[in-house]
């Protein structure tokens, strides 16, 4: 091979490896969402209630007691959400091509060793990132079309979707395969709070831009997709 051609040939295959990498491994979009602080989460709860009895048993409640929910509770629910499974890092659930374009934050109002504010849970480490102080509930249900269960939560989990980290494998289908995916985490959302005494349900009507404004997420294509508010029956 001549000389001149070893330099290009060496820029094209580091840049063919670099390209490859960003395919198959994209960054997650919420990474950019600055953290305060770094909350450890206990060990989930190992649930007892069997899936037969939890599928029977798992409704849509919207009437909360006014009480706090326990960490521990709170970390069980977010592992059936998101929690890694495999040395490999699958989840809980299905992602298409394993890529995990979903983030779930947590606008917490009542939740025993918390202070109530805005988290961001990363599944990679089980812990929650502190976004912003304060109680954000009331103006999460205003964004929620004033659904009073929004704001009576002790805690609510909003899933937020980032399509460019499936859109250089799956292109227009990306949304589709990210909807689908928050589908998945929802039903572990409900079986979880089912299995563990806890009433939620799920909120698809809100506000788009006004739900991105509280989360702090305006910049970038995060997509809110879900918000569920969870509660003691």
């Amino acid at each position: 091979m001549s000389p001149r051609l070893v330099v290009p040939a060496v820029v094209v295959v580091v840049a063919i490896g670099l390209l490859a990498y960003w395919y198959l491994y994209p960054s997650e979009g919420a990474s950019e969402v600055p953290i305060k602080a770094k909350i450890e989460l206990p060990k989930p709860l190992e649930l007892k209630m069997s899936v037969s009895e939890a599928l029977k048993k798992r409704r849509s409640i919207r009437e909360y007691r006014d009480e706090p929910i326990t960490l521990r509770e709170l970390a069980t629910v977010l592992w059936a959400a998101q929690g890694i499974t495999d040395p490999r890092g699958f989840r809980t659930a299905p992602s298409a091509g394993a890529l995990y374009p979903l983030r779930v934050f947590v606008v917490v109002r009542k939740v025993e060793g918390l202070v109530p504010g805005i988290y961001v849970y990363d599944p990679k480490t089980h812990t929650l990132g502190l976004v912003r102080r304060g109680n954000f509930t009331t103006e999460l249900q205003r964004a929620c079309l004033d659904q009073e269960w929004v704001g009576h939560a002790a805690v609510d989990l909003v899933i937020v979707g980032y399509e460019r980290v499936l859109q250089p494998r799956y292109g227009e289908r990306s949304f589709r395969y990210m909807a689908l995916e928050a589908g998945h985490v929802g039903q572990n959302i409900y079986l979880a709070c089912t299995a563990l005494g806890l009433g939620t349900v799920a909120v698809g009507a809100f506000y788009d831009d006004r739900v991105k404004e509280i989360l702090g997420i305006t910049e970038g294509d995060a997509v809110p997709l879900y918000v569920f508010p969870i509660g003691r029956r």
